[in-house]
């Protein structure tokens, strides 16, 4: 059995975006509900956090240094001193925001966004590159994930109400048609990381666990964990095989907390496979 622990024992509301900064040896996550960025560092097991505001989804290395933040209709530079600037507006119904994202190997940002109410599928996948934005085909209520293989030309995403993981071809800019890889019926698929070998790991929002897929969505390895709603999984540490796990409280009751009182923790445990190098995102 997995041994899985608590890196971080904490109350994140909405914990989500972890992601490695390898150069720093730094986990950095936010917190959506309380409008936080955290930076986590295993080798001390200090905990910082800074409050922004706003609605704070994913947060990603800048190769201009400092961290790309995404957050509600927009998209963030916050530098090293925790200064925050705007860089791009994103054109979207004002009821939507950004979700989850990922960086692909020539530094281009892919994210989600989605309704913030969860009824309208009025979320997409948007990339930006080259200082411009371009709007996907994809639509979907809330979506999740993103995810990149290994060789770049295949992007999956969850549409987390729907309960399926898709996976698109890429092309550049380009995403084709989405077509379905994975179906899920106890839990909703959130946030997706692939590993160096494009195996696909799916945090289960409602399932208590995390798992895994390969690259021909066979399942090859569940864990569970001490709540129910884990977001995403980062692949990390000096090898890049510790999982880190953000998780949520949001929506659960005095009842279903006092039966899961690490909700919203940040937990880890150690995987076969090393994640891939997170990228810059380059403008």
């Amino acid at each position: 059995m997995t041994e899985v622990e608590a890196a971080c024992s904490m109350r994140c509301e909405l914990g989500e975006g972890p992601a490695w900064f390898a150069t720093e040896a730094e986990l950095h996550f936010v917190d959506i509900a309380k409008g936080q960025l955290h930076l986590f560092k295993p080798a001390t097991g200090k905990l910082t956090t800074a409050s922004i505001g706003g609605k704070p989804s994913f947060v990603l290395p800048f190769a201009g240094g400092g961290r790309i933040v995404g957050s509600r209709h927009e998209l963030l530079l916050v530098d090293a001193s925790g200064y925050v600037q705007p860089l791009a507006n994103i054109p979207q119904p004002s009821g939507n925001r950004t979700n989850d994202a990922t960086v692909d190997a020539a530094g281009r940002l892919w994210f989600g966004t989605m309704d913030d109410g969860e009824e309208q599928p009025s979320g997409t996948i948007w990339c930006l590159a080259g200082g411009q934005l371009t709007r996907s085909s994809v639509s979907a209520v809330v979506t999740n994930g993103p995810a990149i293989s290994p060789d770049g030309r295949t992007l999956y995403y969850a549409d987390s109400q729907q309960g399926v993981v898709y996976r698109c071809a890429m092309d550049g800019v380009s995403l084709a048609d989405p077509q379905p890889f994975l179906a899920i019926d106890d839990g909703f698929p959130d946030g997706l990381v692939a590993d160096e070998q494009g195996n696909i790991w799916v945090a289960l929002w409602d399932g208590w666990c995390v798992r895994l897929y390969s690259p021909a969505g066979r399942h090859l390895r569940t864990v569970e964990l001490p709540c129910a709603r884990p977001t995403k999984v980062a692949l990390g540490g000096p090898a890049r095989r510790t999982a880190y796990v953000t998780s949520a409280r949001t929506g659960l009751d005095e009842a279903k907390l006092s039966r899961q009182p690490l909700a919203g923790s940040l937990f880890r445990f150690e995987v076969d496979v090393p994640g891939q190098i997170v990228r810059d995102v380059v403008l």
